[in-house]
């Protein structure tokens, strides 16, 4: 009589040969989890940066609003630079999370010491913008330890020393706060210099952060 269970072929020294459909799916199951974040691509285009993938990192200790922010300087230096891909996490329930599901995908830029000219920053609120602008004299705007999580970043950039691929865990250039999580793609550089800099944003933070010549209200346009 035969039997209609399928019958495991076995290797000449007796043992079940691997069934050969487990491996591809382990080898899935791995590359997924290691892939968990990819960063900014190899190539900087003077025209901007993109994430290509990102998932499970937080760029930001704190639940973001949810509501872009735009930001431009006619010129930023910096010394320190560290950048690698991260998401975003909004308040739970938050009204802004549409079909997000209350993530946003960033590139988290950070900057140990860096300076801005003549910045602005903008808000719309629905019919109106908060703007805030400073630096726009003598003094420049300045800040240590400056990190943004955007959604766009464009500009004429030049960066010295650069080096690009590093596990994001590794990074030494920006400080501690320029480290990523373990296994994501990034960059780092000595410095970099941005001229005529456009950032969509969804979080700032800095250890200290000068605005000389503060001014803040409402405007009908943005940045």
């Amino acid at each position: 009589m035969t039997s209609s269970a399928e019958h495991t072929p076995e290797r000449p020294d007796g043992a079940a040969a691997p069934d050969a459909s487990a491996a591809p799916a382990r080898r899935g199951r791995v590359r997924a989890r290691r892939a968990a974040v990819m960063a900014v691509p190899a190539t900087l285009a003077a025209a901007g940066l993109a994430v290509l993938t990102a998932q499970g990192a937080l760029g930001v200790q704190f639940a973001i609003s949810g509501m872009p922010f735009t930001v431009t300087a006619t010129e930023l230096n910096g010394t320190g630079f560290a950048q690698f891909g991260g998401l975003d996490e909004m308040a739970e329930g938050s009204p802004n999370a549409g079909d997000t599901g209350g993530q946003v995908l960033v590139v988290t830029s950070v900057i140990k010491n860096a300076t801005l000219s003549k910045l602005c920053q903008s808000v719309d609120l629905g019919g109106t913008n908060l703007v805030i602008r400073a630096g726009e004299g003598a003094q420049k705007v300045s800040a240590s330890d400056l990190t943004t999580d955007s959604t766009e970043l464009t500009g004429d950039a030049a960066f010295n020393n650069i080096e690009i691929g590093n596990d994001a865990s590794t990074l030494n250039k920006a400080g501690p706060k320029g480290r990523g999580p373990k296994g994501v793609f990034s960059q780092q550089s000595d410095t970099v210099h941005i001229a005529n800099l456009r950032q969509t944003n969804y979080a700032t933070t800095a250890g200290v952060f000068k605005l000389p010549g503060l001014k803040l209200g409402f405007s009908g346009s943005g940045c």
